[in-house]
């Protein structure tokens, strides 16, 4: 079983980023071939400084290794450094119908927050695909809005497959239902795009200073109150195990727990399993070389899957 993942370096990542799609993959790493890869082309819709794509590349990579991705059971990867799935792209496009394009909601939403409209941004779809099915991919970890986006693939493997013979296995999308949408700051789904986001390795006067800041309601100290609506404990029991999620519960439901020793409680928790992240970040950090070299021998890795694909899609078509 293959699984794959991409995460756009198109800023620091995030507590959305690390639990909807960081988590589940270094989860997933001792369940099959694991290939992960900084998403640049993906990035390059909205970044447009070169500076800035290096280093957020960077920072991606570095924010991997750091929370547990381990490359000897994984495939870390720049999306760059494997030109293959431009070729792909263009085989896939020239049988993905311009309507399935149309409906994809990730290009209506970011048109609607003002994002210029442009060919990289309504043929993302198309990019994707060849990400996921350059590698034949079995499994793609994904927010539940993101499955459209495997969905999406799958129309085009399919209907490749059709025209041409059997090349493209099918992926699934894996979500994992506690971690389906993460919550922002304010209540809307965790985004970059929202500015309401709290940085995976932010200060933690920062994360501190955030955490105090989420919208909560006016339910009285005294009162009992609803963990399941309240983004608070939504974002605690990401990082709790199940006995400290059903203790946070309990207070919740008995009364005499404010929203206030919730949010510290969340502050705690995140610095005790952000710790030893942190400490392993501030080594990469110090030693680029190490970084670099998992780098160059995960793109090496990813090309010879990547060679086989293309090869075999080239043949399907007549490029051989």
């Amino acid at each position: 079983m293959r699984i794959l993942t991409g995460v756009q370096p198109s800023g620091q990542l995030h507590w959305g980023n690390y639990f909807g799609a960081m988590k589940p993959i270094i989860d997933s790493q001792d369940k099959g071939e694991t290939f992960v890869f900084v998403a640049q082309y993906h990035a390059l819709t909205t970044v447009h400084d070169a500076g800035r794509l290096r280093t957020a590349t960077w920072d991606v990579a570095l924010d991997f290794l750091a929370c547990g991705l381990d490359p000897a059971k994984a495939c870390l990867f720049r999306q760059g450094d494997v030109p293959e799935v431009h070729e792909l792209a263009w085989l896939l496009s020239v049988v993905t119908p311009m309507g399935l394009l149309e409906r994809c909601h990730s290009y209506k939403d970011k048109l609607a927050r003002g994002i210029p409209a442009s060919h990289g941004l309504f043929a993302y779809p198309v990019l994707m695909a060849a990400d996921i099915l350059l590698y034949q991919s079995d499994l793609v970890p994904v927010g539940r809005d993101q499955k459209q986006h495997v969905e999406v693939t799958r129309d085009i493997a399919a209907k490749f497959n059709q025209t041409f013979g059997e090349v493209f296995r099918l992926p699934e999308p894996l979500i994992a239902e506690k971690v389906a949408v993460i919550p922002g700051l304010d209540g809307q789904k965790m985004s970059k795009s929202y500015n309401n986001t709290i940085g995976l390795f932010d200060d933690p006067k920062d994360v501190k200073a955030k955490i105090m800041r989420i919208a909560t309601d006016s339910t009285p100290l005294e009162a009992p109150k609803d963990p399941d609506t309240c983004r608070v404990f939504a974002l605690y029991r990401l990082f709790a195990d199940d006995a400290e999620a059903e203790e946070m519960r309990r207070n919740y439901l008995r009364g005499g727990y404010g929203y206030g020793h919730a949010k510290k409680a969340l502050f705690e928790i995140y610095q005790r399993k952000m710790a030893p992240f942190r400490e392993r970040r501030d080594y990469l950090a110090a030693h680029p070389e190490e970084v670099e070299a998992t780098l160059r021998a995960g793109a090496e890795r990813a090309r010879r899957a990547a060679r086989d694909t293309l090869a075999a899609a080239r043949r399907a078509v007549g490029l051989d």
